[in-house]
């Protein structure tokens, strides 16, 4: 192919892309939509399954999340819900038990103030003592049949969504794509090179050809920002990818168990899921650690890390601020520790037997290949590390680079409503926004 104009070209073939490409050629008149992915096939890294924990986050049992975000969470997690209620074959959404566990008399006490404050937000949860605890998850409750000595409660329930297959939603995505009256191309193998800006329209580089479009969004995780630098945006934005690691057990949890988030840290606290694609095995994790690559298992990368990095006094600051505190210091060195053989497996069950408290080392299997690489962005404005989804969105020109960590492929569909009426008011076509908050919003729109 070369040469080929399209209205708009979409440069990442993951969750996002994917979402945005069903967004527009449902909801939309857009003429044509072509999507170029850089590997072989669809949601090849952070939204295959492997690559990332299965979670519809629905903020009901985040407890990172203050309830504003975990409302705007929900909404944007059940459109997924719905998108599922109007396809044939759903191949990616799943119901287990999910629980918020509490270890401990102040972790339980603070659960409790939670589960009432989020109680009219989320009315299905209910809150379980130990008893309930060990009728739902029996290894969590129990040890060798009798009660954990530690005090324990949850924040949780047995029959809603909660686990999700990206990778074959975004397949689903597309497929649904190419069932609409807009001419839809998807190239793969398909790595954008270069973009390029004229006066009315944007040149993209590829092995396969150029591209050209009249809009261009780049969903390709820590690379958007990489791309977006060849057109001088997000200059006074760095990329610290953070790589999250795995451990099996034997299936032992029946559905997801999340613990209580130490305010202090940044990341995510363990949890443990059923595995998607392992049916025989529970997953435990994620694991925390700067890597310094923008892709986990596929080599290279190395020296795009560095361009994305641009390390100056600024982005040394920010570190040095993470690291002055012991808490966060502890945690990272510890992190590590976690990918030494031999110890992580000791290391790691000392903190997952919150979890399971009969869990020896031995039971642990090193999850190899498991875990992505998420990009997490370092304004050097602010000087500060910015968590969850960061877009760059440069006024008067048709672009949007997306670099979108957790929760970004649970709020997929809620993002590419955000980039689609963007789209829409820029190009001057027609969005139904009434279409889409009937039926993917339950009849009550996003705010802007």
């Amino acid at each position: 192919m070369k040469n080929r104009t399209f209205d708009v070209v979409i440069v990442g073939g993951g969750i996002s892309g994917s979402a945005l490409t069903y967004m527009l050629s449902k909801y939309s008149n857009v003429g044509s939509v072509a999507m170029l992915e850089k590997y072989g096939s669809l949601a090849p890294l952070n939204s295959h399954a492997r690559s990332n924990s299965q979670t519809l986050h629905c903020g009901d049992i985040e407890t990172n999340y203050t309830l504003e975000k975990a409302k705007l969470v929900k909404q944007q997690a059940n459109m997924i819900v719905h998108y599922a209620d109007q396809v044939e074959k759903n191949d990616f959404l799943y119901k287990f038990p999910k629980m918020i566990l509490a270890v401990g008399e102040d972790e339980c006490e603070r659960l409790e103030k939670r589960h009432h404050e989020f109680a009219e937000a989320f009315p299905y949860m209910e809150l379980w003592d130990a008893e309930r605890i060990a009728e739902v998850e029996p290894a969590v409750a129990l040890i060798d049949g009798k009660p954990r000595p530690e005090k324990i409660i949850a924040s949780g329930c047995t029959d809603e969504y909660s686990a999700v297959n990206y990778g074959n939603l975004s397949k689903s995505f597309i497929n649904s794509a190419r069932n609409t009256s807009t001419e839809i191309n998807v190239s793969l193998s398909c790595e954008v090179e270069k973009i390029a800006k004229f006066d009315d329209h944007y040149e993209l580089t590829t092995p396969q050809g150029t591209f050209l479009a009249t809009f261009v969004v780049v969903s390709a995780g820590a690379h958007s920002l990489l791309l977006a630098n060849q057109l001088g945006h997000g200059m006074d934005m760095s990329i610290l990818p953070m790589g999250g690691s795995f451990y099996y057990v034997p299936k032992i949890l029946n559905g997801k168990v999340y613990t209580m988030q130490n305010d202090k840290l940044p990341f995510a606290a363990l949890h443990g899921d059923p595995d998607l694609i392992e049916l025989d095995k529970t997953r435990l994790g994620p694991t925390a650690l700067v890597l310094p690559k923008l892709e986990r298992y596929t080599g290279g990368t190395y020296w795009d890390f560095w361009k994305s990095l641009k390390l100056d006094f600024k982005v040394i600051k920010v570190f040095w601020d993470l690291m002055k505190d012991s808490t966060i210091r502890n945690y990272i060195f510890r992190n590590f520790m976690f990918e030494v053989p031999i110890l992580r497996q000791k290391l790691f069950a000392k903190d997952a037997s919150k979890i399971i408290p009969s869990l020896k080392p031995e039971g642990l299997e090193y999850a190899s290949g498991i875990g992505g690489l998420r990009p997490q962005v370092i304004d050097k404005t602010t000087m500060q590390l910015k968590l969850g989804e960061a877009s760059i969105v440069p006024e008067n020109e048709n672009l949007i680079f997306n670099m979108t960590p957790s929760p970004g492929a649970t709020t997929c569909l809620g993002n590419a409503y955000r980039d689609a009426q963007i789209i829409a008011e820029r190009l001057g076509i027609e969005l139904n926004r009434e279409a889409i908050v009937n039926e993917l919003l339950g009849g009550t729109d996003i705010p802007r």
